[in-house]
């Protein structure tokens, strides 16, 4: 059997919507046909989170997988970087 490279996509994670799910979106730019011009385009995702170790904002790698609900089709691989901290509720 031959090793297949998995297709990685990096990702944000907009929300975390449940026990071991999490919602990301990934923002593409693609030209528009006619004109020319760029334009952003964003898809949104639901993700499993089996240790549930992402939270919002934070960039995360994410994998297709087979599905683990009507939804969920993709699963998380690791956190690439974790969001910072907000400082402004400690400044109040």
């Amino acid at each position: 059997m031959q090793d297949q490279k998995l297709k990685t996509q990096t990702c944000v994670v907009i929300s975390r919507s449940g026990n071991k799910s999490i919602k990301v979106t990934i923002d593409r730019r693609v030209k528009d046909p006619k004109y020319g011009k760029y334009v952003k385009r964003r898809t949104k995702l639901a993700v499993h989170d089996e240790h549930n170790q992402a939270s919002v904002g934070d960039f995360v790698e994410i994998t297709p997988c087979r599905p683990y609900s009507k939804t969920k089709s993709w699963r998380l691989i690791k956190v690439v970087e974790k969001a910072s901290q907000i400082e402004s509720l400690d400044s109040r």
